[in-house]
């Protein structure tokens, strides 16, 4: 069995209450069978604690009116760890922040930017992420898992985390080729034409496809209308999504006020004032990098279970431009200012809304297949 882990993977402790949110409020906890049949048989005093705080009958913990699960004190801290120790918690408390993506005989295993402490420590890093591999003992058999169609994938990715990684080019012209390089793979996997996948990835690691992606750049490139329209457009799809937090809501209608409430001139000037300061604050375009790469490590080769291919790229695309939008918003709100405190927060709380949900990563995808943008306007 081949396991693969981000460099920066056991960098990673839990902070526990010292951390400026919770892992344990503001969604439903799923319990796994076989710790929930462990619930059942825990004797004495806490006994009756754990009676109330499960629902036993769909299997999650309660949680009170602000969300927060039955067992987080008032310190933030776990009453169950507390009197019943480490070995009493669940899968899902077990495991987060790490996020198990499951291939035949491989596991890829991430850490969740939905984790202050994650999201901190990606995003103060400023060389490129490197993945490491090892082995163990084990072997399974997938049904109806395509190998052929998985190789293809992690030798697309492997390319697309090339190109992203490339410092010497814009980050836009990176953006361009990987968006390219999915947009054909689909038309091949669409045709029945995966033999020819290989052509595709090698032709978008040119010098000429980066020449190509620059003029069609120049040539196709968006009215400030067009832009401003295809923009609000995008972060408007958010609301489409189920909420999690109430205070989520809030956050994106101040930040739609701010940033396109005064029309596409307002917005250009605006987008061009923060791209000129973030260009003085280098670490912005390698926090996009990181950003961009963590998306498409995380969920590309998942394509091999649906197909969507193009999809997965551009969801991880427009995430990245949510995050940037978010940034930007903020910026404009503290008057030409943003802390790191600040891109941390607005990272783990996009990611607590997008990836905490099946539904929602299911909607964004779908809406993505519905309004498919073109994708040299990444």
């Amino acid at each position: 069995m081949q396991y693969t882990i981000p460099d920066y993977y056991k960098e990673f402790t839990c902070i526990a209450d010292k951390c400026e949110d919770t892992c344990c409020a503001g969604w439903k906890i799923v319990i796994d069978k076989k710790s929930l049949n462990k619930y059942k048989h825990v004797k004495g005093k806490f006994w009756f604690t754990m009676l109330k705080s499960v629902d036993w009958i769909r299997g999650i913990f309660r949680q009170d009116k602000e969300k927060r699960c039955a067992f987080l004190n008032d310190c933030n801290l776990c009453e169950m760890y507390a009197n019943l120790g480490e070995k009493s918690l669940c899968k899902t408390c077990r495991l987060y922040p790490r996020h198990v993506e499951e291939f035949e005989d491989v596991r890829e295993i991430t850490l969740s930017v939905s984790c202050p402490e994650v999201a901190r420590i990606l995003m103060e890093k400023k060389e490129p992420v490197r993945f490491l591999t090892y082995e163990k003992e084990g072997e399974e058999e997938y049904e109806e898992f395509d190998p052929f169609l998985y190789s293809m994938l992690v030798d697309a990715r492997d390319a697309m985390l090339g190109i992203l990684q490339d410092r010497e080019h814009s980050l836009k012209i990176r953006v361009g080729l990987i968006l390219g390089m999915a947009h054909d793979l689909q038309g091949r996997f669409n045709r029945e034409q995966l033999f020819s996948c290989e052509e595709v990835i090698e032709r978008y690691q040119t010098k000429s496809a980066r020449k190509f992606v620059r003029k069609l750049w120049k040539e196709e490139k968006p009215s400030v209308q067009e832009r401003w329209e295809m923009a609000h457009k995008m972060f408007r799809e958010l609301y489409e999504l189920e909420l999690l937090r109430e205070d989520w809501d809030m956050l994106l209608m101040e930040s739609e006020e701010l940033l396109y409430s005064h029309g596409a001139d307002a917005y250009k000037g605006i987008s061009s004032d923060f791209k000129r300061w973030a260009k003085e604050e280098r670490n912005i375009q390698i926090q996009a990098e990181q950003l961009l790469v963590y998306f498409i490590f995380t969920y590309f080769c998942g394509a091999v279970y649906d197909g969507r291919i193009y999809a997965k790229v551009q969801m991880a695309v427009i995430s990245t431009f949510h995050i940037y939008e978010l940034w930007k918003a903020r910026w404009i709100k503290n008057e030409g200012e943003l802390t790191p405190e600040e891109i941390v927060e607005l990272v783990y709380r996009y990611s607590r809304e997008i990836e905490h949900s099946d539904k929602n990563l299911e909607r964004m995808e779908k809406m993505l297949l519905r309004d498919r943008l073109p994708w040299y306007r990444g």
